[in-house]
């Protein structure tokens, strides 16, 4: 018998690094927008949709 048990520790799933995959529906126009200022800015889409997002939530106000 030997005396100690080896085991790798195991890679993180994928999605398991704080981030989690969403689907939003979206109009067209809107697509095409969010892809020409990914174009002027060189960023991706999805960088651009996580920046508009924290951007909008700081300076959402909720009407009663």
């Amino acid at each position: 018998m030997a005396g100690e048990i080896r085991i790798k520790k195991k890679q993180p799933r994928r999605g398991d690094d704080g981030h989690k995959v969403v689907s939003v529906r979206m109009r067209d126009e809107t697509l095409e927008r969010l892809d020409e200022l990914a174009v002027r800015t060189n960023r991706s889409r999805n960088e651009l949709i996580n920046l508009l997002l924290e951007s909008a939530m700081d300076i959402v106000k909720i009407e009663e």
